[in-house]
């Protein structure tokens, strides 16, 4: 799915074929999950293959490595050119770039001294096999932001939302919505969480989510469209007498949510606030021009 004999990665200064690539048995990656990385979609547009905010994601690469003590000598610029480069030689225009930054060999518990820098692409169309989803709450909370830095995208941290995920599938649903550790609702395990009600937009606040590009994205929508949103602590319990609901995500992009433990939201998908912004959304990473008018 995700390579074959003749896919080109980027791997420590060099494109090499994937099949050929070689990672230390000791990285401190591999044993702890001491690293980070960045999901990114390219999008072929009426302009040509367009990375769809790299430097947005690229800062925050760099951010998540600073904050976790990580050294990272690439800038912004030379990561967003060797993606095109990687797109080009691998002849994609719709895909998804996956760069990582890995420790280098060390089973001690302090920052790495030498790390590895890859950017892989693939074609990978929707995220999730559902147009819309049926929603679980997990048992699983998002961590303690004082535990560790919520606001990186460390490798490590999404054993938690793989936890999450398989508990949901388990009970037979597509995905789980995970709390925080006052019991208000924070994200998905790999996307941001948007409901609707009295045609007003409302989100979790920044401080036990992962701040997204994609949220950040639909945030700008919503001002351009004079969409009201308000970022504030919420139970689940609210969410049942919502209109609508919806994931954000680079891989998820914006996806309907059918129901919350099993209770379907009573606004149709196609007159909410939501497809607004979905229809918005696709039109600004294809570049294409878009303005609706709000009933």
């Amino acid at each position: 799915m995700y390579y074959n004999e003749n896919t080109i990665l980027f791997l420590d200064g060099k494109f090499v074929k994937a099949v050929d690539a070689r990672i230390d048995p000791f990285s401190q990656t591999l044993h702890y999950g001491y690293g980070v990385f960045e999901g990114i979609r390219a999008y072929q547009t009426i302009n040509g293959t367009k990375i769809f905010k790299p430097h947005e994601h690229f800062e925050r690469l760099k951010h998540s490595c600073n904050l976790l003590g990580i050294p990272m000598t690439y800038s912004v610029e030379e990561l967003t050119q060797l993606s095109y480069q990687l797109l080009e030689k691998n002849g994609l225009s719709n895909a998804y770039l996956r760069p990582l930054v890995t420790s280098g060999p060390n089973m001690s518990l302090t920052a790495p001294k030498e790390v590895s820098v890859m950017i892989a692409a693939w074609d990978w169309g929707k995220y999730f096999s559902h147009a819309s989803l049926r929603v679980c709450i997990s048992s699983f909370q998002r961590p303690n932001p004082k535990s560790l830095k919520v606001e990186a995208k460390a490798c490590g941290h999404y054993v938690n939302s793989i936890m999450a995920t398989m508990e949901a599938k388990e009970r037979g649903f597509d995905e789980a919505l995970m709390l925080d550790m006052n019991g208000f609702v924070a994200e998905g395990p790999g996307a941001n969480f948007f409901y609707e009600k009295d045609n007003v937009l409302y989100t979790p606040p920044l401080g036990n989510i992962l701040p997204g590009i994609t949220r950040h994205t639909v945030l700008e929508i919503c001002r351009e469209l004079d969409i009201i949103v308000e970022e504030k602590y919420f139970r689940p319990e609210e969410l049942f007498e919502a209109d609508s609901a919806f994931f954000c995500g680079t891989a998820a992009e914006i996806t309907t949510i059918e129901s919350i433990e099993g209770q379907a939201f009573q606004k149709p998908w196609k007159k909410s606030l939501g497809v607004v912004i979905q229809e918005a959304y696709q039109s600004i990473v294809l570049d294409k021009s878009y303005s609706y008018v709000i009933v």
